[in-house]
């Protein structure tokens, strides 16, 4: 399964997040004394902006260091930068790497930028939160579908036949994952592959939608923040806030690892292939 679905943050986000401070550090004087209000969060519908140009060939090199700028450009995401405050961003960058920084200790502005950080990310995490709760009151409208007590909404699409995984169990699925705006940000079946985990090692609404299943079943599920990733989000594509949608389809309750031999001891009597059985795949 993909990494975005487990509880702990993952250390690549947390060195992204390290990279961007350390880039945002220089003009964040000028960013955190901004007067003017923070923009209007951006809701999980909206679009990216696309050039209106074609852009000139680029390079393999190009395409890299390009991809260097995007990769950096994601750690900003939570701060909702107006145009002019990213201009400043940019400005703090470029005189960093020139060396003529126009400030004398950017890192003593490290508590400013966090502070600024967690009051975007409130009014982010608000706007998103009531677009995912007027999501969640239409879709439960849906015939079928019902709301728990801890408030996910699931539907079961074709109720399976088998057995229904515990919390302790792992195990093996293909699945869908999108915002509310109807956008896939991670899918099994794109990548060809099912995911597989242990139930109780996901984030909360996947461990409760499993264990309502039966293998061979289908369902869809809708997440709120609460039972997603709440206020944090999980950057890029998920925001503060934000209500999940998710199309799950539990293929299997995987069998646990054979106990391992006590240290020492030999194979337990009548072990081993029956007399003239066949020698097992690949013996000479």
């Amino acid at each position: 399964m993909n990494a975005r679905f487990y509880r702990r943050p993952w250390l690549a986000l947390t060195l992204l997040s390290l990279a961007v401070v350390h880039a945002a550090d220089a003009p964040a004087a000028a960013a955190a004394a901004a007067t003017s209000a923070p923009p209007a969060a951006a809701s999980a519908t909206a679009k990216p902006k696309t050039a209106t140009a074609a852009a000139p060939a680029m390079s393999e090199d190009q395409k890299a260091l390009y991809a260097l700028g995007v990769l950096m450009s994601r750690g900003l995401e939570n701060f909702q930068l107006t145009d002019a405050e990213f201009n400043t961003v940019r400005a703090g960058l470029t005189d960093s790497f020139h060396k003529r920084l126009q400030i004398a200790n950017p890192e003593s502005y490290t508590p400013q930028l966090q502070a600024l950080q967690r009051e975007r990310v409130a009014v982010l995490s608000q706007k998103e939160k009531a677009a995912g709760q007027a999501y969640l009151e239409t879709a439960a409208k849906t015939a079928g579908a019902t709301r728990t007590q801890s408030g996910l909404l699931f539907l079961s699409v074709t109720p399976g036949t088998g057995a229904a995984p515990t919390r302790a169990d792992r195990v093996k699925v293909n699945y869908v994952g999108k915002l509310i705006d109807g956008s896939v940000f991670d899918s099994s079946i794109e990548r060809g592959q099912p995911a597989e985990f242990n139930v109780g090692g996901v984030i909360p609404c996947w461990s409760e939608a499993l264990m309502l299943m039966k293998v061979g079943g289908k369902s869809h599920v809708v997440c709120p923040a609460e039972l997603a990733y709440g206020d944090r989000g999980a950057p890029p594509r998920i925001l503060p806030g934000s209500t999940l949608v998710f199309d799950i389809e539990l293929l299997e309750i995987v069998p646990p690892p054979p106990a391992a031999p006590a240290a020492g001891a030999g194979p337990a009597a009548g072990a081993g292939p029956a007399a003239g059985a066949p020698p097992a795949t690949g013996a000479k």
